[in-house]
């Protein structure tokens, strides 16, 4: 009975790794289609995220990184040591800022394209799925001549687990223990952020003067500009948020649950988001219960390796791997009504007056 709890935990606990990324993505595509911008563009910002986050933290954590004060004479004596030091003590952090600063940058490009020009949405977000899948290789091999790929980043270049307090004598407390030993206690602090953006979005949404904007510029912007409110400028400012969403996300993959950037990373992972964000009908908490979902089938698919099932034996591995995105549409597609989009999603608004 109790390795029977242990492995329900852990399956659990691969739960929540698995799906951290996609429950950012998924909030990043809600906050923006709910102002009417499609967001396509998910799976190139999480990779473009992905690659800037490992490629600084590996650049501020490296030989490389401290030897860009070198050159620097006006830090003065023992400065460029100082400064060095600085850096590489927090790499990933510098990591997890490059990767928002650039998801925010093609959340901005996608904006411009699509409010101030009034462009085709999904065109947009293909071009930037495009852009980010072909500059991460051709930058990666620029920097490190490897194929595309970051170094390995070490421990002090990772986001590490955190320990709660008590975590390990609880593990020795019948059934509540190692709930709290194995399943809350041990993520790195991305899973924890991931978690905390639900309740936040959807106080954002519901709770606050620029949520209901928000939703209002996704239904009816007429009503938005005729109040006197740029419609333009809210639609910005929700595909910056969902930019900030997307940097975190990429940032888990390579600097928390990874150790390093690897080309296609992010393996559809954006496209899973937005998904899950549909099924959930662009509400987060049942967005989020979609994205558990894939990531608790994609947990408990992973320990079917090598387990022996009736009339075909050894599980194939590739039965494995496309079990959790056909378990997945299936139960959403039959266990999830029509899902209605706001209103004005995926259409220009020209006039975009007000104050």
């Amino acid at each position: 009975m109790a390795e029977a709890w242990i492995d329900i935990l852990r399956i659990l606990d691969g739960t929540l790794r698995l799906a951290a990324p996609l429950i950012l993505c998924a909030m990043a595509g809600l906050i923006s289609e709910r102002s009417g911008i499609i967001d396509i563009g998910l799976e190139g910002k999480l990779l473009a995220g992905a690659f800037a986050s490992a490629a600084v933290a590996s650049l501020a954590g490296s030989a490389t990184g401290a030897g860009l004060f070198e050159a620097m004479p006006w830090l003065g004596e023992g400065g460029a040591e100082t400064a060095a030091s600085v850096l590489n003590a927090a790499a990933p952090w510098w990591g997890l800022l490059a990767a928002i600063l650039v998801c925010m940058f093609l959340g901005a490009v996608h904006g411009f394209a699509c409010i101030t020009h009034r462009g085709d949405h999904i065109i947009s977000g293909v071009a930037v799925n495009i852009l980010a899948a072909g500059l991460t290789v051709v930058v990666g091999f620029a920097l490190f001549r490897q194929g595309g790929q970051s170094p390995p980043l070490g421990r002090d270049e990772r986001f590490g687990p955190l320990q709660w307090p008590g975590a390990e004598g609880a593990a020795e407390i019948p059934v509540i223990g190692p709930l709290y030993a194995e399943l809350i206690s041990g993520h790195n602090i991305l899973v924890y952020v991931a978690l905390l953006a639900v309740p936040l979005v959807a106080l954002l949404l519901y709770r606050t003067t620029f949520g209901l904007r928000l939703r209002a510029v996704g239904e009816t912007p007429e009503a938005v500009d005729t109040a006197g409110i740029s419609v333009h400028w809210l639609r910005y400012r929700a595909v910056l948020i969902a930019g900030l969403l997307c940097g975190i996300a990429g940032c888990y993959l390579s600097t928390a649950h990874g150790a390093g950037f690897v080309r296609e990373m992010s393996a559809g992972k954006g496209f899973i988001a937005l998904a899950a964000m549909i099924f959930g009908k662009w509400r987060p908490w049942t967005t989020l219960f979609a994205c558990l979902l894939f990531g608790f089938l994609e947990s408990g698919a992973a320990r079917l390796q090598g387990v022996e099932l009736p009339l075909i034996g050894p599980a194939p591995v590739e039965l494995i791997l496309v079990l959790p995105y056909v378990m997945t549409v299936i139960l959403l597609a039959g266990f999830f009504g029509k899902a209605v989009p706001p209103r004005a999603l995926g259409q220009p608004y020209g006039k975009g007056r007000g104050k």
